[in-house]
C-alpha cells in the first residue's frame, strides 16, 4: 500500500464537470491505466481517493490535487506517465509524488487558495484612479459586507468577508481587470470567489453578467507547507 498526490489542470469544457463526475472519471482512468486503488472496508467499499479542495463548477484550475492510495506500490513517475497517456483534452497531468505523511488528509490541512479573477471592466470603472489606488480604496473599507446564502435555511445573511481576504491586487490590461487574490479555504474558514466578485462589482458599481467573468484557481495552500 502507498499513498500519492496527483497534480492536474482542469480547463476548457472540463471546467463544467462536477466534483462527483470527476471522481468517477478518475476511478475509471485508474482502472484503464492498470493502477490498483486501495479500497475501504465494510459493506460499501469505495476507493481511497479524494480532492484536496473541490473546485466550483465553471472554474478552471492549474493546481488541482487528487490524493489516493494504491494496493501495489509503484513509482510516482510510472503513475503519472500511465495517466498522461489516457487523459482527454481539458485535463492535463502536471505531476505526481508519493505522500508519506500520516494522519490528516490534504483536505483537512487546506488553509487558503490562490485565484485569478478576470472581470469585464477596466480603468474607467475606477473613476480616474490607477489599479493600485482602486485596490487600496476597496481594502480601506472598515467592513466588506456581502449577502451569503445559508446552507440549511437558504436565507440570505449579511457577512463581513474582509478578514478572509489574505492578499489581493488589481491589474487592468485594456478593457478588463485581473484580480490576483489569496482567500481563506478549508473547513475552518472559507471564502468563495463568488462573494469577492459580488463585493468588488458592488463597490465599483459595475453591473456585469456573470457569464463574462472567468475564475481560475492557481494554487492551494496547506498548513503543513506541502507543495508539488
Amino acid at each position: 500500500m502507498a499513498k500519492y498526490v496527483l497534480k492536474f489542470s482542469k480547463e476548457n469544457y472540463f471546467k463544467y464537470t462536477s466534483h462527483l463526475d470527476l471522481l468517477r472519471f478518475f476511478k475509471r482512468s485508474f482502472k484503464r491505466a492498470g493502477i490498483k486503488l486501495n479500497y475501504s472496508q465494510g459493506f460499501n467499499p469505495h476507493p481511497k481517493m479524494g480532492f484536496a479542495q473541490p473546485l466550483s463548477l465553471g472554474y478552471s484550475s492549474i493546481y488541482e490535487l487528487l490524493e489516493f492510495e494504491v494496493s501495489e506500490k509503484m513509482s510516482a513517475d510510472d503513475v503519472m506517465n500511465r495517466l498522461k497517456m489516457i487523459m482527454p483534452e481539458g485535463l492535463k497531468i502536471l505531476g505526481c509524488v508519493e505522500y508519506g505523511e500520516e494522519g490528516r488528509s490534504l483536505a483537512a490541512l487546506t488553509v487558503a487558495a490562490e485565484y485569478i479573477v478576470d472581470l469585464p471592466f477596466g480603468l474607467k470603472a475606477f473613476s480616474g484612479k490607477d489599479c493600485q489606488e482602486a485596490c487600496c480604496d476597496f481594502l480601506s473599507q472598515e467592513h466588506i459586507f456581502v449577502k451569503k446564502k445559508q446552507k440549511k435555511s437558504k436565507e440570505l445573511v449579511e457577512v463581513d468577508i474582509k478578514n478572509k481576504i489574505k492578499e489581493i491586487t488589481f491589474a487592468s490590461p485594456g478593457e478588463r481587470t485581473i484580480v490576483h487574490t489569496v482567500l481563506d479555504a478549508g473547513s475552518e474558514s472559507n471564502l468563495s470567489p463568488e462573494l469577492l466578485i459580488e463585493a468588488i462589482t458592488t463597490f465599483f458599481k459595475q453591473d456585469v453578467p456573470r457569464y463574462d467573468i472567468e475564475v481560475m484557481r492557481k494554487k492551494i495552500i496547506f498548513s503543513n507547507k506541502f507543495t508539488i
